[in-house]
């Protein structure tokens, strides 16, 4: 709150700051380049700044020139445009009176005043005054026309705009002529204390808006010049002038152009006794910035400036109100520089989230997210967004593990119970299952089942197997999951691994040396003498991937920490499985 009263009642002065800043940003890349010029860098930035006012006051005169010419021939538009409203009028209510008449309201109306006789003598009511009335004298007194008076009334209107200009350029050339000094000064009062993060998010800061402010100035230009070009062509007078104010205008975020079309289109209908040449001027906007927004901006500086497209309106509205029309101007590069000093900032971290256009969540929070809320569709949706740049194996390894890794976490603090861990193991085997066309291999896979994917005692463990299995048929191996109770003590006896080559089993946590890992691959080996045993402790981290003693100890004879990992380890056992046997 303090800080949003300081910004409005300190606007006089911050506003004339931010401008001058901002047009640091702006021509700092010219004086850099007359400075490798061997330009020294006062006289550059004089000059710079020299050359930026007379383009300003060449823009000034281009447009005070056109708008006298049109003030010119104000009065015949402006008897255009009252012919136009009275033909609008009068076929609006011939309309009306066709209606009318077919509804059955062709009845002619009384007048409303009937004649009554000789109007009443209004004088003679009037109560006498005692005799005729004096005359008021009136006395007409000219207004000084000194040098003085004359001077004041024609500077007052713009003595206002005059003075922030001045004051614009002074600071911005200060501001220029200290670039290095400033930055120095903020980085020893903000961060000190972390000189690299923050001269990154200084650097940072100062190359996004130049590129914003320098990309903007271009495309903006390029926009006021075809469209004063197209004006010219459909024949709207003091077309050069609507094309500066259509490029100026532009700078306003979303609404800018819109607001650019309506003078022009208001003065082709004051020209033109028709209506062409004023569809011809929408015609000439509606198709120009389209192209100008989604061809030639990404094009020249990506499809984002890094802000979210509600933050921009947000940030406008907030803008405008604090600080007016200058606020709207300014609102995108502001909300930009907050968005910057968020991302390097760690206590101005909201700022990014907030109004950045990066994810609020990482795709492994997103996904777990949509998980935890029982949302299958909008999980298979995110994961067809991101299989676009990535294989299936790595989706499932760097996004769904680590997600599982994420909800095993929460089960272990409790905040996740049987029924909950059930309904979000059954969402991953929706997914898992609608996923599978992906996984599909390149030739029929057919032959006996020659990997058994056993889960481990987790909630989440057989949504590990399923993904085993499926990328297992990938490769062209037939694969099958077996529960975790159909290994128990009690029913493993009555399990079939006939056939089997390779048994993978597959645990989200294990802590040190599990008994129940331990004792659940002897009862395999017990069971299935020839099989090669995989253990696959999702995901990486665990001490059994890197302590041999664990290793032993649990008695398997492969370890892995990824699918990837796991599935070339199955793929090579089967493949030497195979070759022993046809040797045998």
């Amino acid at each position: 709150t303090l800080v949003i009263a300081a910004l409005y009642f300190g606007q006089e002065v911050l506003i004339p700051i931010t401008l001058a800043v901002m047009l640091s940003f702006v021509l700092s890349p010219v004086v850099n380049m007359l400075q490798k010029l061997r330009l020294w860098r006062a006289p550059a930035v004089i000059l710079t700044v020299l050359a930026a006012l007379g383009l300003l006051g060449l823009i000034g005169t281009l447009i005070g020139s056109q708008a006298a010419s049109l003030s010119a021939n104000a009065p015949q538009y402006a008897q255009t445009i009252e012919a136009k409203v009275k033909g609008v009028q009068g076929f609006a209510l011939s309309r009306m009176a066709s209606i009318t008449k077919q509804l059955g309201g062709n009845k002619s109306v009384a007048p409303a005043v009937a004649s009554a006789g000789p109007s009443p003598n209004l004088d003679a009511a009037r109560p006498a005054t005692g005799g005729p009335r004096k005359p008021v004298p009136v006395e007409v007194v000219q207004e000084s026309t000194s040098p003085f008076t004359i001077a004041k009334t024609v500077l007052a209107p713009i003595l206002g705009p005059l003075e922030t200009t001045v004051i614009v350029l002074i600071v911005a050339i200060f501001v220029l002529m200290q670039k290095e000094d400033l930055r120095d000064r903020f980085i020893r009062v903000f961060g000190s204390s972390d000189l690299h993060r923050t001269t990154r998010a200084m650097d940072d800061a100062g190359q996004r808006l130049s590129k914003y402010f320098l990309s903007q100035l271009a495309v903006n230009t390029c926009f006021g010049v075809v469209i004063g070009l197209g004006l010219w062509a459909i024949g709207v007078p003091s077309s050069a002038m609507w094309g500066l104010m259509a490029g100026l205008l532009r700078f306003v975020p979303y609404i800018g152009s819109f607001l650019a079309a309506v003078a022009p289109a208001a003065l082709a209908a004051a020209v033109d006794p028709g209506w062409t040449m004023t569809i011809e001027v929408i015609a000439l906007f509606v198709i120009v910035e389209p192209i100008t927004g989604y061809v030639v901006e990404p094009l020249l500086y990506g499809h984002s400036t890094g802000l979210s497209p509600v933050s921009v309106i947000v940030s406008a509205i907030f803008w405008t109100w604090l600080w007016g029309p200058i606020g709207l101007i300014m609102s995108t590069p502001l909300t930009l520089c907050l968005v910057v000093m968020g991302r390097h900032v760690k206590s101005l971290e909201f700022f990014d989230v907030l109004l950045g256009d990066r994810p609020a969540l990482t795709p492994v929070e997103s996904f777990y997210q949509r998980i935890l809320a029982n949302n299958p569709d909008e999980a298979l949706a995110q994961a067809e967004t991101l299989l676009g740049d990535r294989s299936l194996t790595e989706y499932y390894d760097g996004v769904v593990l680590e997600g599982l890794k994420l909800a095993v976490e929460d089960e272990a603090r409790g905040t996740i119970d049987k029924a909950g861990a059930a309904k979000m193991t059954r969402s991953m085997l929706d997914v898992i299952e609608d996923l599978a066309p992906r996984a599909k291999a390149e030739t029929p896979v057919a032959g006996p089942v020659e990997v058994a994917c056993v889960a481990g005692h987790g909630p989440f463990d057989d949504a590990v197997s399923a993904m085993l299995v499926q990328l297992l048929g990938q490769r062209g191996s037939m694969a099958k999951i077996i529960p975790n109770g159909d290994v128990s003590r009690d029913r493993i006896a009555t399990l079939d691994l006939t056939g089997i080559a390779v048994i993978a089993v597959s645990y989200l946590e294990v802590t040190g040396s599990p008994a129940q890992l331990r004792y659940l691959v002897r009862r395999l080996r017990e069971r299935a003498p020839a099989a090669r045993i995989v253990v696959g402790l999702w995901p990486q981290g665990e001490a059994a991937l890197s302590d041999a003693e664990i290793q032993r100890a649990l008695g398997a004879d492969r370890y892995v920490g990824s699918l990837a990992s796991a599935v070339d380890e199955i793929d090579q056992l089967r493949i030497g499985s195979d070759a022993v046997r046809s040797a045998a």
